[in-house]
């Protein structure tokens, strides 16, 4: 299974960076003309601060940030504190990224506490960190207080304590805290990965962390692959419902090593409410991987366990039922296996599962 990388850096340009700056410079003259006309006390200090942190940046080497920085300061300063995790020229002054998402990445690498690298440095590895970009977060994956080293989402900060100021710190890193698959920017989702931490603040799942090239052990299940799969093989709304509900199963079920999925041609449910929505996509789940082989001679009448709690789904296969296909809460599985990784196999089924306690849906 494919690690992380950050090979989207090298990209064919789509978006320049003067387009960016100039989707920046727009939304910031349209921010300011629906805004108050009264010129904010502290706004000459805000320039003069924008203006001093851009000048440190730019000697750091760190241009591009420090652009954005001088022209949009309000996509990193929060009324309080900001730490801004500079991200270096390499990394995105060639981007493939639509600017939209570009904003968004700024907001993710600030966080709206001051944080010098000295106070990284008393954080206790695993720790949480807000960002901008509510509710996502960043975490620290490796503190190491002797050689003065501090990783955030496995990325190295490079340049500490670049510029330390006023209300604002900021570090240079070594690249984007969340790797974005240039499949996923085509498509439009906004496909930023963050951890997933406790209500302590203390880091519980972590989708960056590398399994050392060891297949098979302790590799997490790729949701976004198994998207993307499902969005170019046909079964498009069950695509759009996971990946609507994705970041509350990852809350959920963060830890999750193997799933089949049995894919409906069409999620009945997939413009319902959201209550609604989660239960029909995670009924379609289960939190291990069962062959097509392995449902077919499973006892008549097993149940297995989804992601939905006290909802099971119950399996008949092989010689018990017509045709000698396997039938899951009465729907039969037409197309098995139609993909299979080493920690995931999907299923196509014929209908949607029906969700209990609801009014039967329209087939």
């Amino acid at each position: 299974m494919a690690k992380c990388s950050f090979e989207w850096w090298h990209a064919p340009i789509v978006f320049s960076i003067s387009v960016v700056l100039a989707f920046f410079a727009i939304s910031t003259a349209l921010h300011s003309s629906t805004s108050h006309t009264a010129t904010p006390p502290n706004k000459s200090m805000a320039d003069e601060l924008s203006l001093n942190a851009s000048r440190a940046l730019r000697r750091a080497g760190f241009n591009t940030i420090a652009t954005l920085l001088q022209v949009s300061p309000e996509h990193f300063f929060f009324p309080q504190n900001s730490t801004i995790f500079a991200i270096k020229d390499s990394a995105i002054s060639n981007t493939s990224l639509p600017p939209w998402l570009l904003k968004n990445l700024v907001k993710y690498h600030t966080s709206p506490f001051k944080l010098s690298m000295t106070d990284l440095l008393k954080k206790p590895q695993g720790a949480c960190l807000p960002t901008l970009l509510m509710p996502k977060k960043i975490a620290i994956t490796r503190m190491d207080s002797t050689a003065r080293l501090v990783e955030i989402n496995h990325v190295l900060v490079t340049d500490p304590d670049i510029f330390l100021g006023g209300n604002v710190s900021i570090h240079g890193v070594l690249g984007p805290f969340s790797p974005l698959d240039p499949l996923d920017v085509r498509q439009g989702w906004s496909l930023i990965q963050s951890p997933y931490c406790d209500s302590n603040g203390t880091i519980i799942s972590d989708p960056f962390e590398p399994n050392n090239g060891v297949v098979g052990v302790g590799v997490e299940v790729e949701w976004r692959r198994i998207i993307r799969w499902l969005s170019a093989n046909g079964f498009v709304s069950y695509a759009i419902g996971l990946q609507t509900v994705l970041e509350g199963l990852l809350q959920d079920f963060g830890g999750l090593r193997s799933i089949t999925v049995f894919a409906p041609p069409n999620l009945v449910s997939v413009t319902s409410p959201s209550p609604v929505l989660n239960r029909a996509v995670r009924l379609h789940i289960v939190p291990q991987m069962v062959t097509y082989k392995s449902l077919a001679s499973l006892p008549a009448r097993t149940s297995l366990k989804t992601l939905v709690s006290g909802q099971d789904i119950e399996i008949l296969g092989g010689v018990r039922v017509p045709r000698g296909t396997v039938v899951v809460n009465g729907v039969e599985i037409v197309s098995p296996e139609i993909f299979r990784s080493e920690n995931c196999v999907i299923h196509g089924i014929s209908r949607s599962l029906e969700i209990a306690g609801l009014p039967h849906s329209s087939r």
